[in-house]
């Protein structure tokens, strides 16, 4: 099996799981969920009824329930790629003579990016309760279109204050809810918002940092060697110059983990990046990922305003106070100032 053989088998497995964990994690009515809903109700006719159970039942405890099985596969990870990074890239560029502060800089990500985990998978996200509900009510104000006053929540049996969702996995109403991160183990919410966004800022980085001093000893090896300057004989007998094909193929054969793993953290690096500013632009819009979608159903206007039934409603945001104070109250929730001010 040669090397573009390995290449797309392993690009093809790393899309799919990709696919697979946002199309059973996400919305029911995104395209992936959609696509994967159709090719089970196809495979339905030829899979027996016993293991078409059995798989949805272990679907649904993996995306559908609070699970610990995302976080361990979350340390898992980590710890292949720092154990890679520590017992090879690092040695290898210590012996190249990197600076120290640039090799240990993922060392320092790390131990700030595993600080704010612990702080948001341990933290309330603002669980709303009987005890605190009447003053959680008063903080937003019904905007008539996503969030109607009058809703009561059937599990919680609790009006919804403004910008609050019922969370299926955790079976409770978050204040100010953003999504349930199954990374974290734990819902994003008013209280701790700051610190998912302080985890998914160093988690990209570290990414970033790993795949950047990592690429940079591959070209050192390649410099060094002078390798670009010379040729090979192909398969047909012919001596052909060095091209980046050949020369990707060649670093893989000799350095397999290394390459593998910046293939793993520069793809991260990409997915988690886009993830970063998707999230930057929320905070800097105040808006959350659920009012988001939900908002995604109607248009945008600079007013509020009702149309006609047959155009439906158009949709402002109102809960934006400028990118300043929109900012300030992801690290400082109303509800923290007026415990202060009392």
């Amino acid at each position: 099996m040669d090397f573009l053989t390995l290449l797309v088998i392993y690009l093809c497995f790393v899309l799919a799981a990709v696919a697979l964990l946002c199309a059973c994690s996400g919305r029911k009515e995104s395209f992936l969920a959609r696509s994967v809903n159709g090719a089970s109700q196809v495979l339905s006719f030829v899979i027996p009824t016993q293991l078409q159970s059995a798989t949805r039942r272990v679907l649904h405890r993996l995306f559908h329930t609070r699970s610990c099985l995302f976080v361990v596969l979350h340390v898992a990870l980590q710890a292949a790629v720092y154990g890679e990074y520590t017992w090879e890239v690092f040695v290898y560029c210590w012996e190249l003579q990197f600076h120290l502060l640039l090799l240990l800089l993922p060392y320092l990500l790390l131990a700030g990016n595993m600080g704010c985990f612990i702080l948001c998978s341990r933290a309330n996200p603002g669980i709303i309760t009987k005890s605190n509900h009447a003053s959680l009510v008063k903080i937003y104000a019904y905007d008539g279109v996503l969030f109607q006053k009058g809703i009561v929540c059937p599990t919680c049996n609790m009006e919804k204050p403004a910008r609050s969702k019922h969370c299926s996995f955790c079976s409770m109403c978050v204040h100010r809810f953003d999504h349930h991160c199954v990374w974290v183990n734990n819902c994003i919410g008013a209280f701790n918002a700051k610190y998912f966004f302080l985890y998914l800022f160093t988690l990209t980085a570290m990414a970033a940092t790993i795949a950047i001093i990592t690429a940079a000893f591959l070209l050192q090896v390649v410099l060094l060697s002078n390798m670009m300057r010379g040729s090979y004989i192909d398969d047909q007998g012919q001596e052909r110059a060095v091209e980046i094909l050949f020369l990707i193929q060649h670093l893989f054969l000799t350095f397999p983990r290394i390459v593998f793993m910046l293939g793993f953290v520069i793809l991260l690096t990409l997915v988690l990046g886009a993830y970063c500013c998707f999230n930057l632009y929320l905070a800097l819009t105040n808006q959350t990922s659920n009012e988001w979608y939900k908002s995604r159903r109607y248009g945008w206007s600079h007013q509020l305003t009702l149309q006609p039934h047959d155009r439906g409603v158009v949709y402002k945001n109102t809960y934006s106070k400028g990118v300043w104070m929109n900012l300030k109250e992801i690290f400082k929730p109303p509800a923290v100032l007026e415990r202060k001010k009392k």
